[in-house]
C-alpha cells in the first residue's frame, strides 16, 4: 500500500506559504498539515460512561533561521490563514534581505507498512460499543470475585501532508484502532487489578484478528491470579523477562538515551560512545517504524522521512542515535526518520518508533529451567527514567518467583530498580519468542504511539522493591 500527498491543501497554496516563509531570509521552512479524526468510548460497570468523537484540523509552520527557529499554527487552513501563520512563523528570521525565494515541490509517494481492510469511521457505533458490552460479560462470567470491569475502544484516522523548502511534498494516511479491559477482583488480600489490550494500525479488522473475550478473560485471569499473591522479595536478584512488554524498559531506560536530541544536551548516558561496548554481545536494538501493523509504524515520519530500520545498537556495541531533520541536517547527514509530533499544534522532536531487542536462538523454557531462583516478569508497568544516567523504576504488573528453574507462585506488584545501561550488559540469555506490544511515549509533554518488543531474556540481577525480606 502506498501512501500519496494527501488532498489536504492545494500544493500552489502551500508553495505560496512556503515562499512567504522564507522571505525574509529564513535558511529552512516547512508546512504540516494534519486531519484527524477520532472516537473514543468507554464502559464502566456494564454503562457506558463516555463516547466522544473529535475532529482536529491545521496546520504547523516552521520557520529556520540559524540556531533559531520560529513555530506557528493555525486551524485556518485558507491560504490567508496560512499565510498569517507563515508570517508569525517567520518573525524570528533576520530582518532585511527583503529577498523573495520560491519553492518548487515534487510530490513523493512513501510505502505505508499497513493496509486498512474495514475504515473504522464506516462502522455504527453500536457495534462498537457491543464489543464493550461482550468484554464485561466475558470478564464476569466464571469469575464471582470480578468486583469492577472497565473497558475502553479507540480509533483515529490522521492524514498528514508535510512540505518543505527542500521541495518535498507527501503525504500519509494512518488509522490506528485499540481496545483495553481492566478488572479489578475482589479478595482476602483487597482489591487487585488486572489489565490487557489490543492495539494495531489497522482498521476494524483488528476484531477479526483477536477476540475481545479472550482480552478480557486474560484480564481478569490476571485479577484473580493476584488475590492469593504472595510478597514480592527484596534486593538483587536474577530475573526472566517474558517476551512482549519487557520491551517498554528497554524504550524508557536505553531508547530515550539514544535520541540525538538527548546526546546535543549531554543529557544521555550514551553521548560519546558509538561504537564503544554498551551491552552484553547478545543484544541487538532496533528502532523500526516499518513493520506491518505496529503501534509505531507509519509510512513516514512527522517531517516527511520515510520510515525505515535503524540499528542502535549492533551485537552489543552502540552503532548509531536516532535523528529528526534539523538536527541530522546540523551534523550533515541524513534524519533516521525519528521526527515525530503530536499534532500540527507541536514542534517535531526526535521520537522511537517501534523499538526492540532482536530475539536469540535460546528456548524460552530452557531459560527458566536454567535459573535456580529469581523473578519471572509476565507483565511491565509505567515507569520513570533519568536519560542522563540510565537510572530506573519500573513497576511489575505480573510477576512470578523462580524456584528451582519453575516459574511458581505469584507476586504482588512491586517495582524493579535498576540502570539500563547496567541492565544491558546483564542480560546473558536471549529467547527465539519475540512478540511486540503498543504504548504511549510521552516526551516534553508530547504523547506519540510507540511499540516496543523483545524475546524472552535474563538479566542475571536487578534490584526488586518487594516487601519480603530478601
Amino acid at each position: 500500500m502506498s501512501a500519496s500527498v494527501t488532498p489536504l491543501v492545494d500544493q500552489s497554496v502551500i508553495e505560496r506559504s512556503l515562499a512567504a516563509a522564507l522571505r525574509r531570509g529564513a535558511d529552512f521552512a516547512e508546512v504540516f498539515v494534519e486531519d484527524k479524526r477520532s472516537t473514543g468510548i468507554s464502559l464502566d460497570d456494564g454503562k457506558i460512561e463516555e463516547l466522544s468523537s473529535g475532529h482536529d484540523r491545521g496546520a504547523g509552520i516552521r520557520v529556520v533561521v540559524g540556531d533559531t527557529t520560529g513555530f506557528a499554527h493555525t486551524a485556518d487552513l485558507s491560504e490567508l490563514g496560512l499565510a498569517e501563520a507563515a508570517e508569525a512563523a517567520a518573525s524570528v528570521a533576520r530582518s532585511g534581505g527583503g529577498g523573495v525565494r520560491e519553492v518548487a515541490l515534487s510530490p513523493r509517494r512513501a510505502h505505508s507498512p499497513s493496509t486498512v481492510e474495514i475504515y473504522p469511521d464506516e462502522v455504527p457505533k453500536a457495534v462498537k460499543v457491543d464489543l464493550l458490552r461482550q468484554a464485561d460479560a466475558a470478564a464476569r462470567s466464571g469469575h464471582a470475585a470480578i468486583a469492577q470491569v472497565s473497558a475502553g475502544y479507540g480509533d483515529s484516522r490522521r492524514r498528514i501532508l508535510v512540505a518543505n523548502s527542500d521541495g518535498l511534498i507527501v503525504g500519509d494516511d494512518q488509522v490506528r484502532t485499540r481496545f483495553s479491559v481492566m478488572c479489578v477482583a475482589a479478595g482476602d488480600t483487597g482489591l487487585q487489578t488486572g489489565y490487557e489490550s489490543l492495539a494495531l494500525t489497522v482498521g476494524f479488522e483488528l476484531f477479526d484478528r483477536f477476540s475481545v473475550e479472550d482480552t478480557a478473560r486474560t484480564a481478569a485471569g490476571r485479577a484473580i491470579a493476584k488475590l492469593s499473591a504472595r510478597p514480592a522479595p527484596s534486593g538483587v536478584t536474577p530475573i526472566v523477562i517474558k517476551s512482549g512488554t519487557g520491551g517498554i524498559l528497554f524504550h524508557e531506560a536505553c531508547g530515550h538515551g539514544l535520541e540525538a536530541d538527548h546526546i546535543a544536551k549531554d543529557a544521555s548516558a550514551y553521548r560519546g560512545k558509538v561504537g564503544e561496548l554498551v551491552a552484553s554481545p547478545l543484544v541487538t536494538l532496533v528502532d523500526d517504524g516499518t513493520p506491518a501493523d505496529q503501534w509505531g509504524s507509519a509510512a513516514i515520519d512527522d517531517e516527511g522521512r520515510p520510515s525505515q530500520r535503524n540499528v542502535l545498537i549492533q551485537d552489543g556495541v552502540l552503532t548509531d542515535y536516532m535523528w529528526d531533520h534539523l538536527r541530522a541536517r546540523k551534523e550533515g547527514r541524513v534524519s533516521s526518520g525519528n521526527g515525530r509530533r503530536q499534532s500540527y499544534q507541536h514542534l517535531p522532536m526526535v521520537r522511537m518508533t517501534n523499538t526492540y531487542l532482536l530475539a536469540g536462538k535460546e528456548d524460552p523454557e530452557e531459560i527458566v529451567a536454567q535459573t535456580p531462583h529469581g523473578v519471572y516478569v509476565a507483565k511491565l508497568g509505567g515507569g520513570q527514567v533519568n536519560t542522563a544516567t540510565g537510572d530506573f523504576v519500573f513497576g511489575m504488573t505480573e510477576a512470578f518467583l523462580i524456584e528451582d528453574g519453575r516459574i511458581t507462585e505469584p507476586l504482588r506488584d512491586a517495582n524493579l530498580i535498576g540502570n539500563g545501561p547496567d541492565v544491558l550488559r546483564k542480560i546473558d540469555a536471549v529467547g527465539n519468542d519475540f512478540d511486540m506490544c503498543p504504548g504511549t511515549c510521552g516526551k516534553d509533554g508530547q504523547s506519540v504511539p510507540v511499540g516496543c518488543g523483545q524475546a524472552t531474556l535474563r538479566v542475571t540481577g536487578v534490584t526488586v522493591g518487594g516487601t519480603a525480606g530478601a
